[in-house]
């Protein structure tokens, strides 16, 4: 059976890809091989993977020996996908040569350290590659069964057409966290970069994280965005150069809303939960992720107005719902399926990632100019 293998050995690659891997099974193809810049960290992530019952070990493969680094992994004619799972701007590079050893690719979002460089990775892999080789972004929030219910209810009409909405989102940071220590983060050369007055501004968290909460809104929200005004702040000097973004935006469908990023939160205990509203002229509904002993919940909660056949409001009517947090799995499963031909979500869509880094990409820079959203994902600028 074609095998797979892992690009990139971090914390995200053992605590959420692995266990995806594990969870599919058989329905998974065979994870032969693990690379890492160091052997260290390889060895660790193919430890974890026996821990966990994907048998046998995954190959090591990392930089500094020639018979086992990427190049050679890259040339093993049984592996016919890889998932790339590396700094945000290492990335296109390890994707473009995986492309050129004949690779199927998914790889972890954001799709590129920013949109002009998105913009020529795209293009490369619409000229050269899709005719063959299947590349898709892995946004887990856009293959989150809450979030694909929640906005199924929406174009179904459940709460009306879309008047506004607004996401607010706030994440506890501090030094300890282990994802602070991790060099995607904190390290400028990894974070990817956006041009501010000249100069080259850093995306950190707001760059890595942020696109999920775009890509939420992508997934619920019935016609794209497409302009933003925005401020951006820095609140912590160890979350420089920014960790907020609050923005006000349109869309294509005339409606608008609010969306609050921040990494910036003061304590672990905040005033509101990561939450979505999105209000209609017929009702509203919340969308609220909720961890628990480990595990995730995307709670949705609707309320919306019933009508007789004449349009007479009757009642009002109230549904909540919990589907649990499985988006890894299910993007894993579906890009899988793709490469088998079978039809599956219709998820993954480089393009479609490449506006989740626009809009980061336009928080940032606009110091509360309209930006259109549009013209930058085409331009770049």
């Amino acid at each position: 059976m074609p095998g797979i293998a892992i690009l990139g050995a971090g914390i995200f690659a053992k605590e959420a890809h692995l266990p995806a891997l594990h969870a599919l099974g058989s329905d998974a193809p065979p994870l032969l091989a693990v690379y890492s810049r160091s052997e260290a960290t390889a060895k660790e992530c193919s430890e974890a993977a026996v821990s966990l019952g994907l048998a046998p070990a995954p190959a090591i493969y990392h930089d500094g020996d020639a018979e086992h680094n990427l190049d050679a992994l890259l040339a093993r004619p049984d592996i016919t996908a890889v998932i790339v799972v590396l700094p945000i701007t290492l990335q296109p590079e390890i994707i473009r040569k995986a492309f050129a050893a004949g690779k199927h690719v998914l790889s972890e979002k954001p799709v590129a350290p920013d949109v002009a460089s998105g913009i020529a990775l795209i293009k490369e892999y619409e000229e050269k590659y899709k005719a063959n080789l299947v590349w898709r972004v892995a946004e887990n929030f856009e293959a989150e069964p809450g979030f694909r219910a929640a906005g199924k209810l929406i174009r179904d009409g459940k709460i009306g057409k879309v008047n506004f909405f607004k996401a607010t989102v706030m994440n506890f940071i501090d030094v300890g966290n282990k994802y602070y220590k991790t060099p995607w983060r904190t390290v400028p050369d990894y974070q990817g970069g956006f041009l501010l007055d000249g100069g080259v501004y850093q995306g950190g968290f707001l760059l890595d994280g942020g696109v999920h909460t775009i890509g939420a809104l992508r997934t619920m929200l019935p016609h794209p965005l497409t302009h933003l005004s925005a401020y951006a702040s820095s609140n912590f000097d160890y979350l420089k150069p920014h960790d907020t973004i609050n923005a006000v935006v349109q869309s294509a469908g005339n409606f608008h809303g609010i969306v609050e990023l921040s990494f910036g939160a003061p304590t672990a205990a905040n005033p509101v939960a990561d939450q979505y509203i999105i209000t209609g002229g017929e009702g509203w509904l919340t969308v609220n992720m909720k961890h628990t002993a480990g595990k995730s919940v995307l709670r949705i909660h609707l309320r919306r107005v019933v009508r007789d056949h004449e349009g007479k409001r009757l009642r009002e009517e109230e549904e909540t719902m919990d589907l649990p947090g499985t988006g890894v799995k299910s993007e894993f499963e579906s890009f899988f399926e793709k490469i088998e031909g079978k039809e599956t979500m219709d998820i993954g869509d480089p393009v479609q990632a490449l506006k989740d880094v626009a809009f980061i990409q336009a928080g940032l820079n606009s110091e509360g100019v309209s930006i259109d959203l549009e013209k930058l994902v085409v331009e770049g600028k």
